[in-house]
């Protein structure tokens, strides 16, 4: 009863367990799947924390489903990702600077306050004798010795994730991270896997997670949902299309994802197991799409990114990446617009991303019920 609550929820836009609760009780849908029970919002809130896993695992079954009806085809399959709130403020996020000096100081202010308490037990022993009961240790004291805990966490967890990236070159041919975090890095006191992360051309920025999904063409179903918390999607391409394989059993025989996820790696390694490959080196302005497309045999010499400048230049090339924005982009828009999903209510990027594969999951099952429709049999 509770999946089918939850499943239902998810699936018109209203994951909000308090919300769920009121509807169980007001809505002639909720209440006919819940057989006119009506668990309290905790309840429901704390079977989906319990359960989250199985839960994620509807996904898979779902789409397996999908595969039995011929709603998936993998003749193309379009790459995209979308930043989505965490459940957490950016201004809950500290810099490695300013938890540098908010240490210095809190530390300095708790000794004090030590200091202090030491002195006024000292003077009470003095007025009243040593067996005085009075361990509870002052509001002020307190509030600064967690605060000061949270930041050394929070600093030593930045830290260790300099030391692990110490001597990696990211693709771009940026400087490899230093063994001592930049003092610009940030981390969440509230959700610290979290990051913040640009939205709407780099003008925004929220704390966020870079939300994943690999659509088949045939009927958008979405045939792989991954989370990372890496603000690019410069090294998604490979790892979403081997979960594609996972899911389905077999590779797409085309790709098209943007300029975002290209690295010559990349297009070399999908290209060598088969996949027809559309993926632009760098943004790409209209005015390229209207030159006239390339006659003749491909050039030997030519390098992979100046190769696939050419390949989306030909009229099949722009047919392909077309795809790319018929595909993730509508799924996207019916998943935060029509159905108003725009934060995680989860924390941890664990449970986001079983999060993330139950809207998945309601997604495919919209796109199942509509091919019922259309005669399409299970």
């Amino acid at each position: 009863m509770m999946v089918k609550i939850l499943l239902y929820a998810y699936s018109i836009g209203v994951p909000s367990s308090r919300k769920i609760a009121k509807r169980l009780q007001e809505d002639i849908a909720f209440r006919v799947l819940a057989a006119n029970n009506t668990p309290d919002f905790r309840a429901i809130s704390d079977f989906r924390k319990v359960h989250l896993k199985a839960l994620a695992a509807l996904f898979l079954q779902l789409l397996k489903v999908c595969q039995k009806a011929g709603l998936v085809k993998l003749g193309h399959v379009a790459l995209d990702g979308t930043k989505i709130k965490a459940n957490a403020s950016k201004h809950k996020a500290m810099s490695y600077k300013r938890m540098k000096e908010e240490e210095v100081r809190l530390e300095s202010e708790v000794n004090e306050l030590l200091k202090q308490a030491e002195e006024a037990d000292n003077e009470e022993d003095k007025q009243y004798g040593k067996d005085k009961m009075g361990d509870e240790l002052p509001g002020e004291l307190a509030f600064r010795e967690s605060r000061l805990r949270k930041i050394r966490e929070a600093k030593a967890a930045l830290e260790a994730e300099a030391k692990a990236n110490d001597g990696q070159k990211p693709d771009n041919g940026g400087e490899a991270g230093g063994a001592i975090p930049k003092d610009k890095v940030q981390r969440n006191f509230t959700d610290p896997e979290s990051r913040i992360m640009p939205v709407s051309g780099g003008k925004d920025f929220i704390q966020a997670y870079n939300a994943q999904a690999a659509v088949d063409s045939a009927h958008q179903v979405i045939v792989a949902a991954e989370i990372t918390n890496q603000p690019t999607d410069r090294q998604q391409a490979e790892p979403m299309i081997m979960k594609v394989k996972e899911n389905t059993g077999k590779l797409p025989g085309q790709l098209s994802a943007d300029a975002g996820y290209f690295s010559s790696e990349a297009v070399t390694n999908l290209t060598a197991q088969g996949i027809d490959v559309y993926m632009p080196p760098n943004r790409t302005p209209h005015s390229d799409f209207v030159l006239a497309a390339p006659r003749g045999r491909i050039p030997k010499n030519l390098s992979i990114i100046d190769r696939m400048r050419r390949k989306l230049r030909t009229k099949k090339g722009q047919k392909c990446y077309a795809l790319r924005k018929e595909l993730p982009e509508p799924v996207f828009g019916q998943i935060k617009q029509v159905r108003g999903f725009r934060q995680f209510l989860l924390r941890g990027i664990d449970k986001v991303s079983g999060e993330w594969k139950f809207i998945c999951t309601g997604h495919n099952l919209l796109k199942l019920f509509v091919a019922r429709q259309q005669g399409y049999v299970i």
